[in-house]
């Protein structure tokens, strides 16, 4: 993530209090004086380092290996058991920032020069001085200040690199309340000229089945022509709502809330089954198996058509178990 002090509006141009020129009266105070590296550069850290990185230059392994120079603050770290070098200025200035209610922080950015390769056996020593401290600031995460510090990292007392920190410390904003939640819907079916009749028939409570006008071929799903004959004459039959599973499958994801495991609405999300029904017209649709548990439903299993009013717009034909209330 990338905030800079030009992020947001400029903000206030002074904190409350005069806590403002408290602030600014940090910047030149070191934040760590004479500190050392607590491991010296040495090749597990950067076998471990270039894994992580993806990095497989070969300038980074073997006898003659160098760090690469994007570790340079990987060697000043305190790790989890933290910095005993730190300056009474640096936990001052933090306490202050603290106690004005800047509770939070976030890394913003960094800027590192590299004058020198780092080489395993170098022993690390390093300066921080606190560079700036900003005027108050807001942005998008809320208001405080920016706070950079400069680290001169020495290998064997020589300047090796630079590293150039910066953070913001700050108040968070208000979150703004999240709108109510939609009900979630089914996903609307797509209606042309060549199954519009289906939809008409499944909004009148019938499940209408084409037939070829010229060989009787029962079709489905909607075809603008037959496929034993090619005839594109054809009317419809009614059929009578009585099938069986054929095959199914059992949804477990992605879960979406507006498909249910069984017609209870408190199921919403969970696994639902998905059935392909021969009719006992011998045609076979894809539809919801509704009314027992998803890891009931089997092979052969009897069921009867019933139409699910899913919302105020939408109603779809489903197939209940047979037996099942």
């Amino acid at each position: 993530m990338t905030l800079t002090e030009r992020d947001g509006a400029a903000g206030a141009r002074g904190a409350p209090d005069g806590l403002y020129g408290l602030l600014a009266g940090f910047a030149g105070r070191a934040a760590a004086t004479a500190g050392l590296g607590k491991d010296p550069v040495n090749l597990p850290m950067i076998r471990h380092w270039c894994e992580a990185m993806g990095d497989a230059h070969p300038a980074y392994r073997g006898p003659d290996a160098v760090a690469p120079p994007t570790m340079l603050q990987a060697w000043t770290m305190g790790g989890l058991s933290g910095h005993t070098d730190r300056s009474s200025a640096h936990e001052e200035l933090f306490a202050l920032l603290d106690g004005a209610g800047y509770t939070s922080v976030v890394a913003t950015d960094c800027e590192q020069e590299y004058l020198r390769p780092l080489r395993p056996g170098d022993e690390i020593t390093f300066d921080t001085v606190i560079e700036s401290v900003s005027e108050l600031k807001t942005t998008k995460l809320g208001t405080g200040h920016f706070v950079t510090t400069r680290t001169d990292v020495r290998a064997g007392g020589e300047l090796a690199g630079t590293h150039r920190f910066r953070i913001l410390k700050y108040a968070p904003a208000a979150r703004r309340p999240k709108p109510a939640a939609r009900p979630v819907r089914r996903p609307r079916p797509v209606i042309n000229r060549d199954n519009a009749g289906f939809w008409e028939g499944v909004a009148a409570h019938r499940l209408l089945v084409q037939r070829c006008g010229d060989c009787a071929t029962l079709r489905f799903p909607w075809l603008p022509g037959c496929a034993d004959c090619g005839s594109r004459e054809w009317d419809t039959v009614e059929a009578s709502g009585a099938g069986t599973v054929f095959s199914y499958v059992v949804m477990h994801h992605p879960s979406f809330p507006a498909f249910t495991a069984s017609d209870d609405p408190a199921a919403a999300g969970g696994p639902y089954a998905v059935g392909l029904i021969e009719l006992a017209e011998g045609v076979r649709m894809i539809s919801n198996v509704v009314g027992v548990p998803y890891d009931k439903v089997r092979i052969g299993m009897p069921v009867r058509l019933e139409f699910l009013r899913a919302d105020e717009e939408l109603e779809l034909p489903v197939f209940r178990a047979e037996g099942e209330d």
